[in-house]
């Protein structure tokens, strides 16, 4: 599986966990806590692949992709820390929902313009045998991936 196909995979995979989410009722307090805890750990790994693969492979071989790269690092920066407030909040806070919302909306966006705006250029830049053996690194990578949100490199504001 090629890089941006794998990446798409679990974007697709984070936007059902959403999708569940958000048919659930105020009274699904341990459903909503499984399916948070679910998502942290999927945006903890993807996060961690794209920074320590992904996005390095991407700026190298389309240089204009740069500015996107960085906005993205920003993105992750803020949907981690989010993250790490939602692991140790009891869902039955009254913030818990609006968090998990506001995170929704921040990763759905996120997604929108990775897919559209600069996955095209960097499929085009690095053509089909770089994307696989690239995806082939990112599906190992996930494996030695943190569980901790802060642990993904954007946390640090540095």
């Amino acid at each position: 599986m090629d890089a941006i196909v794998l990446l798409r995979e679990d974007h697709k995979t984070v936007e059902k966990l959403f999708k569940r989410f958000e048919k659930t009722s105020d009274d699904d307090l341990a459903e909503r806590r499984e399916i948070a805890d679910e998502v942290i750990e999927e945006l903890t790994v993807h996060a961690w692949i794209e920074e320590q693969y992904f996005y390095p492979a991407a700026r190298e071989a389309a240089p204009d992709t740069k500015d996107h790269v960085l906005e993205s690092v920003e993105e992750h920066h803020a949907v981690v820390w989010m993250l790490s407030e939602i692991k140790g909040m009891d869902p039955a806070d009254e913030r818990f929902k609006a968090k998990m919302t506001v995170l929704m909306e921040q990763v759905r966006h996120h997604v929108e313009e990775e897919e559209q705006d600069w996955f095209p250029e960097v499929r085009k830049a690095m053509g089909r045998n770089r994307l696989v053996e690239l995806g082939e690194r990112l599906r190992t990578g996930k494996e030695d991936a943190p569980r901790d949100p802060l642990a993904v490199p954007s946390a640090d504001s540095k």
